[in-house]
């Protein structure tokens, strides 16, 4: 017995030695362990400071449109829902172009319940997007960051008024960033969330976790077949609908470079790009326009833009942002590649036309 009792102390002595010392160095044990009524908390993962920050900037946007019918001599009243985001603190706000489109009245109604008539400033079919203005000062402005850059599975939040609920926040992923689906324009570049996007969500925004405005919800995704589409709907980022507004307040409209082509991004074998992992060697060009810039300059289809304006192509949709941003007018210089031959194309860019549907 006494031997066990030998062998067996010395361990016991060190560890309860060890355990006053952790008592010693870490206060909040005694206390707890005094009192075995207060409950241990886990640390609750929540958006609430988030939503906080930035729901007060999304409105809600009823617009009106009357059309006479003169067979039975009576007015039609056509109603619109959406939503919209305070941009400035003087009144500014950015929506859908659809839902104000034709309106002959847009009532703007803010979540603390204040009411303004809002004034169309401009709007671009392209995008979609159309810029309000209200007759206030000092309204909550959506958090921004014009350095922030979306990736696919960062965590997004939908705030809106979808079906005229009240003001509702879903919650999502950024499932893909550059998409064109909605349209033919290359000058439109989508993120595509699986945030739950429902009538009435179009123009609200779509922010991160922290709150910082990452995109203007857009539209649900939808096919000409009678199918039910869940987890997909599409947002135009911050930094496009950015671009969009000041343009649309500066000159009362987009005005976008032209150079007559279609660029798809290609590897360095000349193959096209199926991933985002895949180095960019250039834009092949197809679908020139017989009579646009880029074919009077002496381009042709199959071409490989490889620079522009001395610019090596790494990012396709921040190229043709460049191209879309240069001032009609402009020349612009670009590096070809071309049966082997690398050629260079001044080419003198022109505008856009946009349609007004």
């Amino acid at each position: 017995m006494l031997q066990i009792i030998r062998t067996v102390l010395p361990p016991v002595a060190i560890g309860f030695a060890i355990a006053l010392l952790i008592l010693w160095l870490t206060p909040e044990f005694r206390t707890k362990a005094g009192n075995l009524n207060v409950p241990y908390t886990v640390q609750q993962m929540s958006f609430a400071n988030g939503v906080s920050k930035a729901a007060p900037a999304v409105v809600t946007i009823f617009s009106e449109s009357f059309s006479q019918v003169p067979r039975f001599k009576r007015q039609n009243r056509i109603q619109e829902l959406g939503s919209g985001v305070i941009m400035t603190s003087d009144g500014y706000i950015l929506t859908n172009y659809h839902v104000i489109n034709n309106a002959d009245q847009i009532m703007v109604l803010l979540p603390d319940g204040r009411q303004y008539y809002g004034v169309l400033i401009g709007f671009d079919t392209i995008t979609d997007l159309a810029v309000l203005k209200v007759n206030e000062e000092h309204l909550p402005v959506i958090p921004v960051n014009d350095n922030i850059s979306p990736r696919v599975g960062d965590v997004v939040l939908a705030i809106g008024n979808p079906l005229n609920l009240g003001q509702t926040i879903t919650q999502g992923i950024i499932s893909a960033t550059g998409k064109q689906s909605l349209t033919d324009s290359q000058y439109n570049s989508l993120l595509q969330t699986d945030a739950a996007v429902n009538v009435g969500n179009s123009g609200g925004a779509l922010v991160n976790s922290n709150g910082v405005l990452v995109g203007i919800t857009s539209a649900q995704f939808t096919t000409r077949y009678n199918i039910d589409i869940e987890g997909i709907s599409f947002a135009v980022p911050y930094s496009l609908a950015k671009d969009v507004m000041t343009k649309i307040i500066e000159d009362g409209r987009v005005i976008r470079g032209y150079l007559g082509f279609v660029g798809s991004a290609v590897d360095n074998e000349g193959q096209l790009i199926t991933d985002v992992y895949t180095p960019i060697m250039g834009l092949r060009i197809s679908e020139l326009d017989p009579l646009g810039p880029a074919w009077q300059a002496g381009m042709k289809d199959g071409d490989i833009v490889t620079k522009v304006a001395g610019k090596s192509i790494t990012n396709p949709q921040q190229t043709l942002r460049i191209i879309g941003n240069t001032e009609p007018g402009t020349s612009l210089e670009f590096e070809v590649y071309r049966n082997g031959e690398t050629l260079i194309f001044m080419v003198e860019v022109a505008e856009l036309e946009t349609p007004l549907y």
